[in-house]
């Protein structure tokens, strides 16, 4: 175009500079009352650029149809040409393919002006002017960046609108456009900013090469959430982790939030068992988040609102990194208890050395096989983030010394999370984190063969979460208290089984010692009251239960009535009208659990085994009532 007046070229270049500082750089420090004023300043010189274009187009077409080219064609859609340009149509580097390209840049950029200035119609017809000029020509190095961007900014505009299919038309093209590419050329394309840039400052084939690259990074981050929105989650989770690759490859990515996005990653890889690459991003969202440096001390804090804020975005997001590490351990472990228990949730031995037998042969399969497709890293973390991985298991633990590895990964980073996410302040999320604390526990729990330690083990959960549900307030946390009513319900009981257990291998039930009978009845009476307190938090303000059970609390409502009854018919006294007390009120929630079912036959299906017995003690408690009564009777 230089051809037509150099000088005017120039001119246009100097507006083109000017508009794309206006939005880069002083858009930034527009008034509040004035948002978009260096964008709408930009777009006026975008429009001139735009009619100045459309100027030459007159003068150029007529030097190019008496020139030398052999290879122009009329400026209109071309029959055959395709959407992702690899049909027919101008040659791309030709004259006319550049003017098309120029024309298409101005309107590609001020598509994403009306974007940007919250005019999405206009944008749209924008971005959709540059799709339909692109049409003309064939893909090449000299346009291949505009036919991504553009498609690009479509497939943001579309997701932005819950339009999820049309979003994803327009990325996969992207997509389609870069790989094809790739593979019939490859060479570093031209920059849509480069149409515009004086010969000296072309950019670097490097510079192209990283812009080209992170405009594909780019379709695939979107994709990733397309995907996601979509119901693909594993397509999704597989663009996501492609994502996160390149930007690291490209060193373009703010090391807080891709560290939160891997940490987020690995939640999924931990649902699918997948063990391995949850632990690779976990050690790699640590070893990146730590490339944002230390936490503003207190002091610094309080004295700039800039280290205020940095202070409290890093605390927060590596304490939540540090909850994501613990849902691995927590899942790690639970998983291994799956796998290892026996039908009545005890460690089986069998299975266990089994396990143990061919464990050497896993961790063989497992370190060739999926690791060598998904390393994250350069040549500056990778070493990081390896060591980091050696100190956490992957695999799963099949004894007390491995399972006991795990927790203390896990127990580390409870006191990381709970230093940001204290109760006063955060109390949903210290109570989430306080509830897999005990979680761990319960799960080394079943590791451990001493049963007096595994005891202590549910006593530390009780101490951690006995006090919080006491304190807190009914009104606000209703939901919160009952999980917490039910697992120190639910606790007690593993508690007094375990108890009762160690009485009888040393002694038959008949001749326990006061002691015994007096901790037994007071965990008994203990999981009783909180299962109580379960069912007296589903009641009305009046005090009555309700006739129907809502879906979200049939099975616990229906399991605490039954666990009452079991508690009740347990507790052990020498007094028999205590007795027949006793028995009275478990028979009475054993008739709860029968009627509602028969009631409510839908509800049977939550509760098999709990109606099953249920429907038994009915029918055998009265029998032994009748019994006592008359013993009663006798001895009066």
């Amino acid at each position: 175009m230089a051809s037509v007046n150099s000088d005017e070229w120039r001119a246009i270049c100097e507006k083109f500079t000017n508009a794309q500082n206006l939005t880069e750089v002083e858009s930034l420090h527009d008034p509040e009352n004035d948002p978009f004023r260096s964008k709408y300043k930009a777009r006026e010189l975008l429009r001139e650029i735009y009619c100045s274009l459309k100027s030459f187009e007159a003068v150029e077409g007529e030097e190019d149809s008496g020139g030398e080219s052999g290879d122009q064609r009329p400026e209109q859609p071309v029959d055959g040409q395709r959407e992702d340009g690899f049909g027919d149509g101008l040659s791309g580097d030709s004259p006319a393919g550049l003017r098309v390209a120029k024309l298409g840049a101005v309107e590609y950029y001020l598509g994403v002006n009306h974007v940007d200035t919250e005019e999405l119609s206009a944008g749209q017809e924008h971005l959709m002017n540059c799709v339909k000029l692109l049409e003309k020509c064939r893909v090449s190095s000299d346009n291949v960046s505009l036919f991504i961007h553009v498609r690009n900014q479509l497939g943001i505009l579309w997701a932005g609108r819950d339009e999820t299919e049309e979003a994803q038309g327009f990325l996969e093209t992207a997509e389609s456009i870069y790989q094809r590419y790739m593979k019939e050329d490859g060479s570093p394309p031209t920059d849509m900013t480069e149409y515009f840039s004086a010969e000296e400052n072309k950019l670097t084939h490097q510079e192209r090469t990283k812009r080209f690259e992170l405009a594909y990074t780019h379709s695939m981050y979107y994709l990733a959430q397309v995907y996601k929105n979509l119901g693909q989650t594993e397509r999704a989770a597989t663009y996501c982790h492609s994502t996160l690759q390149r930007q690291l490859q490209l060193n373009q990515y703010n090391p807080m939030e891709w560290a939160l996005n891997a940490a987020t990653l690995s939640q999924y890889y931990i649902t699918k068992g997948r063990y391995m690459e949850g632990r690779h991003c976990l050690a790699a969202a640590t070893v990146i988040s730590g490339l944002a440096g230390e936490v503003p001390s207190e002091a610094a804090a309080q004295e700039s609102e800039t280290e205020c804020e940095r202070r409290e975005q890093l605390r927060q997001k590596r304490a939540e990194i540090a909850r994501c590490w613990i849902k691995y351990c927590l899942n790690l472990l639970q998983d291994a208890k799956k796998l290892l228990e026996d039908n009545i949730g005890e460690l089986d031995t069998d299975r266990q050395e089994e396990l143990k037998n061919a464990r050497r042969l896993e961790e063989e399969e497992e370190e060739k096989g999926r690791k060598s497709a998904l390393l994250f890293g350069s040549e500056d973390t990778f070493d990081s983030i390896a060591s980091l991985e050696e100190k956490v298991h992957c695999l799963f633990p099949l004894d007390f010394t491995e399972a006991r590895a795990v927790f203390l990964v896990g127990q580390n980073y409870i006191t990381q999370a709970k230093d940001y996410f204290q109760m006063d302040g955060y109390v949903t999320d210290h109570i989430e984190i306080l509830q897999d604390h005990s979680a761990l526990f319960r799960a080394l729990a079943f590791f451990e063969e001493d049963l007096e330690r595994r005891c202590k083990m549910h006593k530390r959960r009780v101490d951690m979460l006995e006090p919080i549900c006491n304190e807190l307030n009914t009104q606000y946390y209703l939901m919160i208290r009952r999980q917490l009513m039910f697992e120190l319900a639910e606790t007690y009981n593993e508690m007094m089984d375990l108890k009762l257990t160690l009485a009888n291998r040393q002694a038959d039930t008949q001749s326990l010692d006061n002691h015994t009978i007096k901790k037994f009845n007071h965990l008994c009476s203990a999981s009783a009251k909180y299962f109580q307190m379960f069912l007296d938090s589903l009641c009305s303000p009046e005090g009555k239960f309700p006739e129907h059970l809502e879906e979200e609390v049939l099975r616990p409502a229906l399991v605490a009535r039954f666990r009452v009854a079991r508690l009740h018919s347990r507790l052990i006294s020498s007094s028999p009208p205590v007795q027949l007390d006793n028995l009275n009120r478990a028979l009475e929630n054993y008739k709860y659990v029968v009627q509602y079912c028969e009631a409510h036959p839908e509800a049977g299906a939550a509760v098999e085994t709990e109606l099953e017995l249920s429907t038994e003690m009915v029918g055998l408690l009265p029998l032994k009532i009748n019994r006592l009564k008359a013993r009663m009777a006798a001895n009066n």
